[in-house]
């Protein structure tokens, strides 16, 4: 019997590159989204078995609509996909973008990790990848605050939950995927002003199913990046905040 696979977030970018390339392991898919016309498009074009399942996971029903859904089956990888950012100052940012924002990031994504772990626990295996950023690695995000907090919570949570796992002899993954700049929609729903270099949906979902198998417990595509991470814990706080405003000003300004 084929393995199955739940992605969110899955109509567009990182989400449907990891319907694609699971697709093509022979996996049979599951896929959440807003957009049901995106969804059924996607469907089409995979050699698999898949469901479509439109839901917006920014209301707390429609999460525990999608846990009920998948409550009689077995879910072997599960990918926290879902989710969105926001540029501009905060002063002047909308606040109820912001909060979706929360909604999407932190708590969709808390109540799914935790229904999913429980069920994979149950079942005795299963995988849980949370899809975070670099964002959530670094100490701050001058003018995109809200977006750089969520990823933190994020990266601290799975990690967190990795560590529990492991205490206990668990057979359950879960890890979380924190890449840099990926070339999606992210900018254009973000209202970013600057685009800097990215990789690929594609190279960014092979570096994950690659960290996967190894059990990496935090994800960063790419040797630059990961370096750039590393390097991170090297310098001081304050001196990586004033370097990050610095640029941020002087992308948006040109």
């Amino acid at each position: 019997m084929p393995h199955f696979a739940v992605i969110t977030g899955a109509s567009s970018g990182i989400g449907a590159e990891f319907a694609r390339q699971l697709s093509a392991q022979g996996y049979d898919l599951m896929l959440v989204a807003r957009r049901r016309g995106r969804l059924q498009q996607l469907a089409a074009e995979l050699p698999c078995a898949c469901e479509i399942f439109p839901a917006d996971l920014s209301q707390t029903t429609e999460c525990s609509r999608l846990l009920q859904a998948l409550e009689q089956r077995r879910v072997d990888l599960f990918v926290n996909n879902a989710g969105f950012g926001e540029c501009g100052c905060f002063l002047e940012t909308d606040l109820q973008k912001e909060l979706e924002m929360l909604d999407v990031n932190v708590r969709a994504l808390h109540i799914l990790t935790k229904g999913i772990l429980q069920k994979m626990q149950r079942q005795g295996s299963g995988a849980l990848l949370n899809v975070g950023s670099s964002a959530g690695l670094l100490p701050a995000g001058p003018y995109m605050a809200t977006y750089y907090a969520t990823k933190s919570y994020v990266v601290s949570l799975t990690c967190a939950a990795a560590e529990e796992l492991r205490s206990r002899g668990s057979s359950v993954y879960v890890g979380c995927l924190c890449p840099g700049p990926v070339d999606t929609e992210f900018n254009k729903v973000a209202n970013v002003r600057f685009a800097l270099p990215g990789i690929s949906a594609a190279y960014c979902v092979r570096c994950a199913l690659a960290g996967m198998r190894r059990h990496k417990t935090v994800i960063v595509p790419g040797p630059l990046m990961a370096a750039g991470m590393a390097m991170s814990h090297l310098v001081p706080r304050g001196v990586l905040i004033r370097m990050a405003e610095y640029q941020q000003k002087r992308k948006i300004s040109r």
